[in-house]
Parts: C-alpha cells; structure tokens; sequence
C-alpha cells in the first residue's frame, strides 16, 4: 500500500468494528445503521460548500454552460447516476448535466479502476467534450487524491471553467487545484478503505442536494411539485396531470387537456389553467419570467 494512504481518514481503521468479523448478522446491521447516521451530521457540516457550489451550477446554466461531473469507480458512477436522472426529472437537456468516468462508459458496469492513475486521462476527456469557461466541473474521489481527477480539475480551471472538488478527506489534493472544495468527513469506513460505504452515501445525497437545489432555482419547481417533468411515458404522464390538478385545483378532465394543448410542457398548462390564457400567452409569460411559474402567474395579474 501507498504509504501516504495510511494518514488518510477514509483509510483509517474503525476502532468500533475491529472485531465486525466475529459479530452476528442482526449486530453487523446494527453497527452499519449507527455509522450511517453519522454521514448527515457531515454533510451538514459543509452546507457552505454546497450552497457555494450550487451558485456557481446555477450560473453555469442560465449562461447556457454545463454541470460535469467527473471520477474514478464509486465516485465516478454516482455523478453517472445524477446526471442521467436530470433530464426526465427535470427535462434537461442531455447535454446540460453530464457524468464522465475514468475508462469510458463500460466503466460503469465492469471496474476500470486502472485507469484513475492518468491525469491527462482526466484532461483529454474533458477536452473530448470540448469543456468551456461557461461549465462547471465537480470532480469526485472519496480519498481526495485521484491522478484523473485532479487532472482534470487543474484542466478545468486553467480555461476558466469552475472547479469543484468533492472529497472525504482534509486537505485533499483535489482541493488544492479547485476553485472550492467540499470536504464531507464521514469518518473511517466499517470496512477500512470501502469508500463506497459512507463515503459514496455522503457523495450521494451531495450530488443529489446540488441538482436539485440548481433546478429548483432555475424555475423547474412550483412549491414541492415537479413542474418541468419530461412527460416520456404514461405513468409520468399520468403523473403530469396530477401535478396540473393539485397546482390549478381543476378538474382530471381539465387538466389532462390542458397539457396535450401545451404538447405536455407541464408548465405551460399550470400557467395556462391559472392565467385563463392561450398556449402562446402562457409560453410567453413564461418566457419573461425565466421560466418560473410563480413568476408568470403573478405577473399576469
């Protein structure tokens, strides 16, 4: 082993799971439980961060750049997980938020976990997406220290792009070449070094806070609801209507109507309903209102 790996919390050994071997299974459960809960309070410790970062995806995307997410195995696969869910969820483009990995794509499903060691692994893929000074990147590595990712970070902020480092450890070397860092300290895993423990969990609701937070101040939200669902399939059609019913208080009917008129823009017929106005009036409130229905809606009146 590296010799520097041992100083890293995310490699320390846990002094509660020394004999975890010997445990009965409810009491490995039991313990697992008990260390998760402490990844909130961790995130919690870094909401500063989070909110940092939140304001510069939200920037990059109004500016027509992008959110890339970039890492090695785990970290590299949950940023995967994010990006792919932004455009059903919140009708993103595919483009808008991207995930990359370390070895390509077929990383994803069969480990490539050699190629985190190039950091011009982690330029030249940037490069291959033709990154820009109007994106925004997060790179990824639980143990803070990833050749590909901090390649790619430096690449990334050496053209101007943002550069976020998400991280596990103090001082981590990814921080060192970011315009911001979120170090979340979770603490040594019930595995020593299984980062996809509490560490990736950590990551997880990470990435999870900082896309929705963007798309919620990007206008793809009217109170808790959903309002800019990609209507792709019966189910998340059915689901539309609802939405346009609970938002405008009309009737299935009503609704179900409204938004094949606004060739399923949920938004659109919320605005429509709401405002008593054709589907161009609607798109053009909209339009004025940076996509924000509470917006349209009061600015009609």
């Amino acid at each position: 082993m590296d010799r520097n790996l041992t100083i890293l919390t995310t490699e320390s050994r846990n002094e509660r799971t020394m004999n975890i071997d010997a445990e009965n299974t409810a009491d490995i459960l039991r313990i697992m439980n008990e260390e998760d809960q402490k990844v909130a309070v961790a995130v919690n410790a870094v909401l500063p961060d989070i909110e940092a970062t939140v304001e510069y995806v939200v920037q990059s995307l109004k500016a027509g750049g992008r959110l890339i997410y970039i890492g090695a195995g785990t970290s590299g696969r949950l940023g995967v997980l994010d990006a792919v869910e932004c455009p059903p969820t919140f009708s993103t483009h595919p483009s808008a938020v991207q995930g990359i990995m370390a070895g390509g794509a077929g990383a994803f499903t069969k480990a490539a976990e050699g190629a985190e060691d190039s950091e011009e692994g982690g330029v030249q893929d940037l490069q291959r997406i033709e990154l820009t000074s109007a994106d925004t990147v997060i790179g990824i590595a639980a143990s803070g220290r990833t050749p590909y990712v901090i390649g790619a970070l430096r690449y990334a902020k050496s053209i101007g792009a943002k550069a976020i480092a998400l991280s596990c450890n103090e001082n981590a070397a990814i921080s060192q070449v970011a315009d911001r860092a979120i170090e979340v300290i979770v603490g040594p895993e019930i595995l020593t070094g299984s980062t996809r423990l509490k560490s990736a969990t950590a990551h997880k609701m990470i990435l999870n806070m900082i896309s929705t937070a963007s798309m919620i101040k990007l206008g793809k939200a009217y109170g808790n609801l959903m309002v800019d669902v990609n209507v792709s399939n019966y189910k998340l059609k059915e689901r539309a209507v609802g939405i346009i019913e609970k938002v405008t208080a009309a009737p299935y009917e009503e609704a179900k109507k409204a938004l094949e008129e606004a060739n399923n823009e949920v938004k659109t017929a919320i605005v429509m309903i709401k405002t008593q106005t054709t589907v161009e009036e609607a798109r053009t409130l909209l339009e004025k209102n940076d996509g924000y229905v509470r917006k349209a809606i009061e600015h009609s009146k």
